[in-house]
């Protein structure tokens, strides 16, 4: 894989138990009703696709196979700051520009931006 897509499986294998633990909580059902999500990445020179199924799990593929909840454009620097940052601080300045395509998708990203660190 590529540096982007291995920089998203770095960070979903993170992400995946915390995800999978939040879906068998009181809010579980909430929670699993925005799901699956698959939110495309684009940096300067690569394109990845991270999703995250109804039980959780986190699958990364290079480019983009189908149509996204959310399209992610932001330098792979900053991508990487922010997904290996431990507060905002510390996330060098620089362009962002997220696209929802669907409610779901603009939800999702509202609830977990500050937790992305973008």
């Amino acid at each position: 894989m590529g540096e982007l897509a291995d920089l998203l499986a770095e960070a979903g294998q993170q992400w995946e138990p915390e995800l999978k633990r939040r879906l068998q909580g009181m809010l579980g059902g909430i929670f699993r009703a925005y799901l699956p999500q698959a939110w495309v990445f684009r940096t300067e020179a690569e394109t990845a696709t991270l999703e995250v199924d109804r039980d959780g799990r986190v699958t990364v593929e290079e480019g983009e196979p189908k149509p996204p909840d959310v399209t992610v454009e932001v330098p792979l620097r900053r991508l990487a700051s922010a997904l290996r940052a431990a507060g905002r601080e510390t996330i060098p300045p620089g362009e962002l520009k997220v696209t929802p395509h669907t409610a779901k998708g603009r939800t999702a990203f509202d609830y977990l931006r500050s937790r992305l660190g973008l």
